[in-house]
């Protein structure tokens, strides 16, 4: 399944996804595939939102507890904290083509959080959080740079984005319609509590 990690990459012909070889196994017998256990079918959704997310285990297992500990459904909860990592929402707000750009604009200084500069990307945001950029040539060139590469984008609802200056607010936290993300979160919750 397409993660669309890669950023612009995976909307061409270089997407290692497209290529046949990947869709099979390594080895003379790649073609065949037997059916999946229950337990690796939870496992690789896990996986598949730890990639998607940019996540290490330790990292995600401490954002399952949290989500865990909230009132509510807890794959849900789960998948709003990890979309209200910075990270994320500027990937989302389209200042970057990827998350890993994103995550490498915020380590370089060039994204403000409520007018303080802010060097870690998985700070979680808030409603009312207003992200800037770094009052430098640079910053702007690069942020818009890639607003310009990308004119058909939309802002999700639970994002302001002001692409004249360029700056963005937290308006709401986001709901589950809001991820992207094909997944079933009841086989992560389900893995994760075992």
């Amino acid at each position: 399944m397409k993660l669309m990690l890669k950023g612009s990459r995976c909307e061409t012909a270089k997407c290692a996804i497209e290529k046949r070889e990947r869709s099979m196994a390594p080895g003379m017998h790649g073609w065949r595939r037997g059916r999946r256990s229950d337990y690796g079918v939870r496992l690789r959704e896990k996986q598949k939102v730890k990639r998607y997310y940019g996540l290490m285990e330790k990292q995600f297992m401490s954002y399952y507890r949290k989500a865990a500990r909230g009132t509510g459904n807890t794959g849900e909860i789960l998948l709003q904290l990890l979309e209200c990592r910075l990270d994320n929402v500027v990937y989302k707000l389209n200042f970057a083509s990827s998350r890993k750009e994103a995550r490498q604009l915020i380590t370089h200084g060039h994204i403000y959080l409520n007018g303080r500069r802010v060097d870690v990307p998985d700070i979680t945001v808030r409603i009312g959080d207003k992200i800037t950029l770094k009052n430098s040539d640079k910053s702007r060139r690069i942020v818009k740079q890639q607003l310009e590469s990308n004119p058909n984008f939309t802002v999700q609802g639970w994002l302001q984005l002001d692409a004249a200056k360029p700056a963005a607010t937290i308006v709401s936290l986001p709901t589950r319609d809001d991820v992207q993300l094909a997944v079933e979160e009841q086989l992560v919750v389900e893995f994760c509590s075992r």
